[in-house]
């Protein structure tokens, strides 16, 4: 079955995977992408995969060597994107409040932007981090964890924060978020994180903020 174009996404695994050679990869990736938003991850099969895809079996195994890795070269493909769009947001900011509406912000702009990606991040993370990619998860989690809380720990923003355990920062900035976008993501709610955005960005403030004297 042919994929429809989405120019959202293709952008996406352009960035990934450049150029005219390419092609046939970011082809694979977009009707997998759909195989598994549809039929979840566990119950696609690579004989699922190969007609949506319209690619060889060979081809898929090519490319991306197993079904496991498709899954993980497509998380990844977003997870990089997801961090450029946060990065550009976060680079702007000047002050400590600035910083934690940058993070929601580009967060929330993320999941309304690219939904089907979105979904598709929170099902495959189990998936990806117990699979043959997990240590690749985790080292690029800890590299843009260490990132993140080295900018919040400088001293002069570290003062205006509660003494919270380091580790709980960034589910205390994003949490709240994230919690929203999964109902949106499945249905449960019907307004879009957009025009929550500043509530959201607010709460995490107030989650984070140490209080005035």
């Amino acid at each position: 079955m042919p994929v429809a174009l989405n120019p959202a996404l293709n952008a996406v695994l352009e960035q990934a995977y450049p150029g005219a050679r390419a092609q046939l990869k970011r082809r694979i990736l977009l009707g997998a992408l759909a195989c598994f938003n549809e039929h979840g991850i566990e119950p696609t099969t690579i004989d699922m995969l190969k007609e949506r895809c319209d690619a060889s079996v060979g081809n898929l195994y090519h490319h991306f060597g197993s079904k496991e890795g498709l899954v993980a070269a497509l998380f990844f493909s977003a997870m990089d994107a997801h961090a450029v769009l946060t990065d550009e947001a976060f680079s702007q900011a000047t002050s400590l409040r600035e910083g934690v509406v940058a993070l929601v912000h580009a967060y929330v702009d993320w999941v309304t932007a690219q939904p089907e990606l979105a979904r598709f991040m929170f099902q495959a993370r189990a998936s990806v981090a117990k699979g043959p990619h997990g240590q690749e998860l985790r080292q690029r989690n800890r590299l843009r964890g260490k990132a993140l809380v080295a900018w919040f720990a400088e001293p002069e923003r570290q003062a205006g924060l509660r003494e919270w355990p380091a580790e709980l920062l960034m589910s205390l900035i994003i949490g709240q978020a994230e919690n929203y976008c999964r109902a949106w993501l499945s249905g449960r709610v019907k307004t879009s994180p957009q025009q929550y955005r500043d509530m959201l960005a607010e709460a995490a403030w107030c989650s984070v903020a140490r209080p005035v004297a």
